[in-house]
């Protein structure tokens, strides 16, 4: 890990890492220990580069198990590769916490490692502090050019699309902040959601444009819109929903969580009409299910209905920080 001097604890949390960290690839030059890592870029690939931050009390609840943190916080950051179509290759690790804690950051790392070699990334760098308990995630993948995912290639005509369900990480949240027992199925999907990696390489030369659903599909859907200058119509009662959310909201509760929470990180894309065929046979080799949820349309704007093509108005779009 790099960073600016500091006290011995900081240092042996370091060599804890690195120790843990072993690196298998071939194209790390060097990694921890130095100033900075050395890496190979693969001759004729272009480089992607995403980062994410993870603070306690917004993007988990206090409390949640360092496993679990460590799980989410590179998970995050594959969703963002997930969505461009990219091969993850290495990631870089920030970490701030309250005080230097070997069992924490071993539980942390066994998620997060774990995480790391089921889609072969290599931890080559990144910094621990002490200060409030945030995690901070750099990850770097691989795209040939010109088969690439973007949010400003949607085209008018074009089927909208996501992946697996919607809403039970907000609805987790919801409980949580109501105070109540969350429900097992629904913590599991705010904790370790599951960044749809080869779904993402599946459609690259499939689908048009794509994004990552992490402030909400509403919100997520209006930034693809906007970089390709459309609009959209989405039909909330479309959005597909597990059945531990289906026992516990209903209504517009239930269309609240799918359509406005965050936290999904599942894969929201477009894709011409005439792909179905071909969307939906990616879909099953990449082992996840998607589900068509409205249309790129010409204009602006993201316009939800409900099934009888009632316009329906949430109280609000999606997550934002600094919204007060």
């Amino acid at each position: 890990m790099n960073g600016t001097p500091a006290n011995a604890g900081e240092f042996d949390l370091i060599e804890r890492i690195r120790r843990r960290a072993a690196t298998r690839r071939d194209d790390v030059v060097l990694g921890i220990g130095d100033d900075a890592a050395l890496l190979q870029v693969p001759a004729g690939r272009l480089l992607v580069v995403a980062t994410d931050t993870l603070n306690a009390g917004v993007h988990f609840p206090e409390g949640t198990a360092p496993a679990d943190i460590g799980w989410k916080a590179l998970a995050v950051n594959l969703s963002d590769l997930a969505a461009m179509g990219a091969t993850p290759a290495w990631c870089t690790l920030s970490l701030s916490m309250p005080r230097g804690d070997d069992a924490w950051v071993d539980a942390f790392l066994d998620n997060f490692l774990s995480l790391a070699g089921q889609h072969d990334v290599a931890l080559v760098g990144g910094d621990t502090t002490r200060g409030p308990l945030s995690v901070c995630v750099t990850v770097h993948g691989f795209v040939a050019p010109g088969h690439v995912l973007r949010r400003d290639a949607a085209k008018a005509g074009d089927d909208v699309w996501v992946s697996g369900t919607l809403g039970d990480a907000a609805a987790a949240l919801v409980q949580w902040r109501a105070g109540t027992a969350i429900a097992a199925a629904l913590r599991e999907r705010l904790d370790r959601p599951v960044p749809r990696v080869p779904l993402g390489l599946a459609l690259v030369d499939i689908a048009n444009a794509a994004i990552d659903v992490s402030d909400g599909v509403l919100a997520d859907l209006a930034h693809v819109c906007a970089a390709s200058g459309v609009g959209a119509e989405v039909d909330v009662d479309a959005l597909p929903a597990s059945e531990a959310l289906r026992a516990l909201f209903e209504g517009d509760a239930r269309r609240h969580v799918q359509a406005t929470g965050g936290d999904d990180y599942e894969v929201c894309f477009t894709a011409p009409a005439s792909s179905r065929d071909a969307v939906e046979a990616a879909a099953r080799g990449a082992r996840i299910a998607v589900t068509r949820i409205g249309r790129i349309v010409e204009g602006h704007g993201v316009r939800a209905m409900d099934a009888n093509a009632t316009p329906w108005v949430p109280a609000n779009a999606g997550y934002r920080h600094f919204s007060g």
